[in-house]
């Protein structure tokens, strides 16, 4: 699927978590409002990427795996016709690097306030704290919906 640069690009970081579950809704949201596109951007990488040692695994099947969970989770989240106007992308590297690429040129960066990674009582992701002092556009942190 190619990209229409003619209007405004919102990309929103998706990992599973409840808040970037709602990053997703808000990030569908606002592109709605000023006639843009989302790019849901899921960061993956294999075990033992980054030195520590980890078993033998299968690079292709690792990525199949993540590709299919985020098109599960965008299904789950948006429901199969909101799904149909998110442009998937799944991107190997470094979390804040593969968001902080991907929002080059983009209206906004939409993240979740904490990650699958966050522990309980951080006030702010690593993640989101860290693109928010680093992105070339306006940044997005969305907290979790109560229910």
């Amino acid at each position: 699927m190619g990209t229409d640069t003619s209007r405004p690009r919102v990309v929103v970081g998706v990992d599973g978590s409840p808040s970037s579950h709602a990053a997703l809704r808000w990030a569908v949201r606002y592109a709605g409002l000023i006639g843009g596109t989302v790019d849901a951007v899921t960061a993956w990488d294999m075990p033992g990427a980054y030195g520590w040692s980890a078993l033998a695994v299968d690079a292709d099947f690792d990525e199949a795996v993540a590709r299919q969970r985020l098109s599960h989770e965008l299904s789950e989240v948006l429901g199969a016709e909101e799904t149909d106007s998110v442009r998937a992308l799944l991107v190997r590297g470094n979390t804040v690097e593969v968001l902080l690429l991907a929002a080059e040129g983009a209206e906004a960066l939409v993240v979740g306030s904490r990650g699958r990674g966050g522990f309980a009582r951080a006030l702010l992701g690593s993640v989101s704290q860290h693109v928010a002092q680093h992105a070339k556009c306006p940044v997005v942190i969305v907290r979790p919906e109560s229910r």
